[in-house]
């Protein structure tokens, strides 16, 4: 999908202005103050994710369609995806200065600044992604726990898809045990991978994914932690040959507003940004699973990746390896009684 490029109505949109307040400023009543006027507006969303991605883009669009249908068509979405309005690592801080009202971005980019998220990011937290999906349930006692973290530094977590667990994928062999990661170049997208990695003895290299492809195809890599739909939506099953299968990760994809900015709503739209919130959790968790299990997984096979998957004795040796894991997460949240209370609401979910 080609970005739409940034026209004057996104410039006065994200500056704060919008053709809304102009229509108003004595240019008579325009169609958009009209809407207003009616009790109908626009909100602006973004997200660097693209519509081609046929894994993640539903949950979001379903968000979107959830909004404007619970709010009886009071609150509607003007989305810039891919990237057309904030770059994947511009959406926090543009959403945190009001270039946009609701942000999807992956728990991966944000979880240095926001560690609380890295609770679901953890390497083998849970080795049952059901058990995965049912800790990130927006009425759950671990929303709770994150929002409740998230609410002095002015962010609300509306609710997220949790994606199918991160595997390891090399091109040269596979990592059946974790000495055979030791000195590999693993790229990674955010804090708690790399120090998955780096508790495996291999080296994190953080890139985005639209530089994986050739980095891999010049050895400037050994391979990647990453969900299978990044595998697919870059066409690295052509590349990669093989892919461990285990839990060395995970992360989500979710929607983020400004905490002040809820809270100034009336609660009608609370209400249904809370449902929109529930849909992208349950409706868009269950397409992208069903897209994973149905396409990717059967496209990486036909690209000729083996998967492999280390038995009891190695994966306790891989979690044996990575519980330094854990003591870094600690470290950042800087919060034990906090820490204690996530991985719980995980374990009990």
């Amino acid at each position: 999908m080609t970005p739409r490029p940034i026209g004057r109505r996104s410039f006065l949109s994200a500056a704060g202005l919008g053709v809304c307040g102009l229509g108003l400023a004595g240019l008579g009543l325009s169609g958009c103050a009209a809407a207003q006027a009616a009790g109908q507006r626009s909100i602006t969303t973004a997200t660097y994710i693209p519509a081609s991605y046929d894994d993640l883009y539903p949950g979001i669009q379903t968000f979107m369609d959830t909004l404007a249908d619970q709010s009886g068509g009071a609150m509607t979405c003007d989305m810039f995806d891919s990237g057309a309005l904030l770059g994947a690592e511009q959406l926090l801080p543009g959403l945190l200065l009001g270039a946009a009202d609701v942000m999807f971005q992956t728990s991966s980019y944000v979880s240095s600044t926001y560690p609380i998220l890295g609770a679901m990011e953890l390497p083998f937290g849970t080795e049952d992604y059901a058990k995965q999906r049912r800790a990130l349930d927006p009425a759950g006692p671990l929303m709770e726990v994150i929002n409740t973290g998230l609410a002095p530094q002015g962010v609300r977590l509306l609710g997220g898809m949790p994606t199918t667990f991160e595997y390891l994928w090399t091109i040269d062999r596979p990592i059946l045990k974790p000495e055979d990661a030791r000195g590999l170049r693993i790229r990674v997208a955010g804090e708690i991978e790399g120090e998955t990695v780096k508790a495996l003895g291999g080296a994190p290299v953080s890139m985005g994914s639209a530089e994986v492809y050739e980095a891999l195809e010049r050895g400037t890599i050994d391979g990647m932690m990453s969900y299978v739909g990044t595998v697919v939506s870059r066409d690295l099953q052509e590349i990669i040959r093989y892919g461990t299968v285990a839990h060395f990760g995970a992360y989500t994809v979710d929607a983020y507003c400004r905490s002040g900015w809820y809270d100034e709503q009336p609660p009608d739209i609370k209400a249904a940004l809370d449902a929109a919130g529930r849909a992208l959790y349950a409706d868009g968790t269950e397409v992208m699973a069903g897209v994973h299990e149905r396409e990717y997984l059967p496209a990486v096979r036909a690209g000729g990746v083996e998967l492999v998957e280390p038995g009891g004795a190695e994966l306790a040796a891989f979690r044996e390896a990575v519980a330094p894991v854990y003591g870094r997460w600690h470290d950042l949240l800087a919060d034990p009684a906090v820490a204690d209370r996530a991985l719980q609401s995980i374990e009990s979910a």
